[in-house]
């Protein structure tokens, strides 16, 4: 096998005080909710939001004087790119990161932050990974793969030292995978520390390429998703290697329990976590049943998630748990009804956010008015009784959203 216990071990010495000991912490009330024992390794805490900048740094510490003086380059758009942009401006390591020309500005600023030579080329991201070859060549700059490659691995696989050192008890690690460079460090190490401990890579519908290229399948079809750092159509030559040999199970996860878990971690446990962070609780979600009697150890490998989307997700988190929905009522148009209407909804306990009145449609009634209201409420039993309350106070009312 090409990942040893040993280089793993020996990043471990490089990386210590560079990078932080994260925390693994018991998730008492995700477990609570879940019925299960869960823990969380909060990889969200390093400096740039992930687990990345592990080894992209243990990469770095491995070049050699003249490498590093000439500077490494790399593809992509995410987590590799500000971890080695990051340790590179510290360590004095000219970086360049070749992104997609359509990449969205914060990722860029975030990067060019830490002192990185931005190359926007190509429309997507095999097109900006193709240029990084190439001017590698070019330059003879060092080509740091966010995956495939030995020293990231292995930097990677510090997590899983970290893990069961702290928590030798844990007998289950669910772990995401895309390239497949996160699994496979972990798994290396974990196998080495407890040979017994079962490892489970979970992916993204649509982008499950490394459980189909390690049964023969065919490549996954791909699509958007919220777990972009995951999103990986070719994963890597040396992990499907390792991964073959270490890991017990992979597992498809579909895209609503990929949000369900950012929601679910940030309210249950108030920790925030991108998409592809939050694989390993979408796992769970998906079929808690499996994990009944383990005592179950995940991460959170990244935070780095755009405030708008999370707060869409938050919202629709409230609708998918009936405690954000609309209804739609009929109120005579006369004067004084609506401040009854709204008294009703108060008294029975509701909130409500939005009123959008009905006047000029042709299937109103002329001396009446639709409104469809949206409402705060506790939950499904609760808007039950506030549509209850408005009927008996002759406003008919039903609810639109699901």
């Amino acid at each position: 096998m090409p990942l040893t216990f040993d280089a793993i071990s020996a990043a471990a010495n490089r990386l210590h005080g560079a990078v932080l000991h994260t925390p693994t912490v018991e998730a008492r009330a995700l477990s609570a909710k879940l019925g299960l024992r869960v823990s969380l390794k909060l990889e969200t805490l390093q400096r740039t939001g992930s687990f990345k900048e592990r080894g992209a740094l243990n990469r770095l510490l491995l070049l050699t004087e003249t490498e590093r003086n000439v500077g490494v380059i790399a593809a992509s758009a995410g987590n590799h790119a500000q971890g080695l942009a990051y340790h590179g401006q510290r360590l004095g390591i000219p970086v360049t990161i070749c992104m997609p020309a359509h990449t969205p500005f914060v990722k860029v600023a975030k990067t060019a932050r830490y002192g990185a030579n931005i190359v926007l080329i190509g429309a997507d991201f095999s097109q900006a990974e193709a240029a990084a070859n190439r001017l590698a060549k070019e330059r003879g700059l060092t080509l740091v793969h966010p995956y495939d490659d030995l020293g990231v691995m292995a930097g990677q696989g510090t997590i899983g030292l970290e893990i069961l050192n702290d928590r030798p008890d844990i007998d289950t690690l669910i772990v995401p995978i895309g390239g497949g460079g996160l699994l496979a460090g972990i798994a290396c190490a974990a196998k080495h520390l407890n040979p017994t401990c079962r490892l489970i890579g979970v992916q993204v519908a649509g982008f499950d390429a490394m459980r189909r290229v390690l049964a023969g399948d065919p490549p996954p079809p791909g699509g958007m998703t919220l777990a972009e750092g995951i999103a990986v159509k070719t994963p890597g030559h040396l992990t499907r290697i390792v991964l073959q040999d270490l890991v017990d199970e992979i597992v498809t996860v579909d895209e609503d329990r990929i949000e369900q878990a950012v929601q679910i971690i940030a309210e249950t446990q108030n920790l925030i976590a991108e998409g592809a962070g939050a694989a390993g609780v979408a796992a769970l979600l998906a079929k808690p049943e499996h994990f009944i009697g383990k005592n179950v150890g995940t991460l959170l490998c990244g935070g780095n998630i755009d405030a708008r989307l999370l707060s869409s997700i938050l919202m629709r988190g409230l609708v998918r748990d009936g405690r954000l929905v609309r209804i739609r009522s009929e109120l005579g148009d006369l004067p004084g009804t609506l401040a009854r209407y709204s008294d009703v909804i108060g008294k029975a306990g509701g909130n409500i956010v939005e009123v959008h009145h009905q006047r000029m449609f042709l299937d109103v009634p002329i001396k009446q008015t639709e409104i469809d209201t949206m409402m705060e409420a506790r939950g499904a039993d609760h808007v039950r009784d506030i549509l209850e309350a408005l009927n008996e106070a002759s406003f008919p009312s039903r609810l639109l959203t699901d």
